[in-house]
């Protein structure tokens, strides 16, 4: 199988560059339209497709992302392999503005968004326990290392719904109580949406501040955080450049199964399937449901 990187860009990464072929393709999906037209083209040699969460212009908030469709264009166009890209907070002393974290971990705490490929008519239970693919992990910690950034291998990401930031009471209830790491509003549902659609997937969290918990820092600053996402996108686009080397052109079997997610997951029996959400699942299932 051939590799196709997917990244997410959020707050700050809005583009990649040195994509040759580099073209924006629009991508119809049955769950409606992605945040934006996907950036298309090769690095190195590997297909690569680019998606801004937010869409060019920042135009969505972090509720109202269409995070179903996003992750069905990037299989509809191929991508093998996810990583997501996006600002947060920071829970820990030592994780510092400017800063990257390669995520292993979520805490859901979205409570507005569809999360779920499947429902009434085509029930189907995926694992996250292990949320994302340890092996773009290594390649994403490899990239950042390469490209001179401070980098931290593992931690967990509380996933609130936004758009406010967090209060000093709820900061220091997920730092204190809860183990929480990192904080953004954007990895969830889309973790969970491309382990169904059988996509590896990792996270490269920018810290860009610590939320409101810290006694010497305050509460966020939106103009803090622009003035640091501004370094931290710099970097970030570095640190995907430098993922096809680390990846291959060649695309074995993902070790940890990421790609077989939904082997035994869809509970419907096939004479009790609804026919059109079926059809709905055609790129993101179509591996496991096969035709009435």
């Amino acid at each position: 199988m051939q590799t196709r990187i997917g990244i997410i860009g959020g707050s700050g990464l809005y583009q990649i560059d040195g994509l040759e072929d580099a073209k924006w393709v629009g991508v119809e999906t049955p769950w409606g339209r992605p945040s934006d037209k996907i950036l298309t083209g090769s690095l190195d040699g590997i297909p690569m497709a680019f998606l801004p969460r937010h869409g060019r212009g920042h135009v969505h908030s972090p509720s109202t992302v269409p995070y179903r469709a996003n992750i069905d264009a990037l299989k509809r166009l191929g991508v093998t392999d996810i990583f997501s890209v996006s600002a947060c907070g920071s829970f820990r002393e030592e994780m510092a503005p400017g800063d990257f974290v390669i995520v292993d971990q979520f805490i859901d705490r979205t409570v507005a968004r569809e999360s779920s490929f499947f429902g009434t008519g085509c029930v189907a239970h995926v694992s996250v326990a292990h949320p994302v693919c340890a092996r773009l992990g290594d390649a994403a910690f490899a990239a950042a290392e390469a490209q001179g950034v401070r980098v931290h291998r593992g931690g967990t990401y509380l996933a609130m719904e936004g758009p406010q930031f967090s209060s000093a009471a709820e900061s220091r209830m997920y730092r204190e109580a809860w183990g929480a790491d990192v904080i953004g509003m954007t990895n969830m549902p889309e973790a969970k949406l491309a382990r169904e659609a059988e996509i590896c997937y990792a996270s490269v969290a920018m810290i860009t501040d610590y939320d409101s918990w810290h006694p010497d820092h305050g509460s966020v600053e939106i103009t803090d955080i622009i003035a640091t996402l501004s370094g931290n996108a710099d970097a970030a686009r570095g640190l995907v450049a430098r993922l096809p080397a680390l990846l291959g052109s060649d695309r074995a079997p993902c070790p940890h199964g990421c790609d077989r997610a939904l082997d035994h997951a869809i509970m419907t029996a096939p004479d009790h399937r609804d026919r059109d959400l079926v059809a709905r699942l055609d790129a993101v299932a179509g591996r496991v449901l096969q035709p009435d």
